[in-house]
């Protein structure tokens, strides 16, 4: 089954083909001035392109199997693979180049996240890495946060262990979890190594702050941020329920 439905400028393209891996392409010729981002465990240079680079492509929505979910699903998770899609679409990332990631989220939520992510790609705001949390061993949240990699669906618990995260449900979204940690209220952090980031006085590219358009991309579409939240303070988090 194929449908195309045009969202925010991105055509959506639903296939019933696994998702194809996507070159990185080039963007245009950038500025020498470079930014660096202290503090972070993964070095990484800022560099702001001179014009905006061009969307390559739409982009492109697939069901997915448990096969190809890995260890992110098992049985007994809340939501099956058949609710699921990979959405495949267009980054900035810290090299200031367009890239291609893939983000795993509830099958009624595709348009939100589709349109969100072309504001932010717009708004020209940096994005280190995307790609689903199976590439990590043992699908470890804590691994895909020191890596500063944005991502969606994973199956399991609260922090707390209390239930389940939404994550578990695909209708959650964390972007560039290593510079908008998570923050209970003893002062744990997640990720760990995300000590640098807690004070959020700093305008670091990349970071999110309340008032952002960054922010507004999601809440403007009816998801909430954990930066809003009293305690804990989860800065990279985007939920809607």
């Amino acid at each position: 089954m194929t449908v195309a439905t045009v969202v925010a400028a991105v055509t959506v393209v639903v296939q019933c083909a696994p998702a194809p891996p996507a070159p990185d392409p080039t963007s245009s010729p950038a500025t020498s001035t470079t930014t660096s981002i202290p503090g972070a465990e993964i070095p990484r240079t800022v560099t702001r392109p001179r014009t905006p680079t061009p969307v390559t492509a739409p982009a492109a929505v697939y069901p997915v199997t448990a096969t190809e979910l890995g260890a992110t699903w098992r049985p007994g998770c809340p939501v099956p693979p058949e609710r699921l899609r990979r959405v495949n679409l267009d980054y900035l990332g810290f090299d200031g180049r367009t890239h291609r990631g893939d983000l795993v989220v509830a099958e009624d939520l595709v348009g939100d996240v589709v349109d969100a992510f072309a504001e932010l790609y717009r708004l020209r705001f940096p994005i280190e890495r995307m790609r689903t949390v199976d590439h990590y061993p043992g699908a470890e949240d804590e691994l895909s946060m020191r890596d500063d990699n944005t991502s969606a669906f994973n199956c399991r618990r609260l922090p707390s262990g209390s239930g389940w995260s939404l994550h578990a449900l695909g209708r959650a979204v964390d972007v560039n979890p290593l510079l908008n940690p998570y923050v209970d209220s003893r002062g744990n952090l997640e990720p760990a190594t995300a000590g640098p980031f807690v004070d959020r006085s700093r305008r670091d590219p990349g970071m999110l702050h309340a008032g952002d358009p960054a922010v507004r991309a999601f809440t403007s579409r009816g998801w909430r941020w954990g930066g809003d939240w009293r305690t804990p303070k989860d800065y990279q988090h985007f939920e809607k329920r």
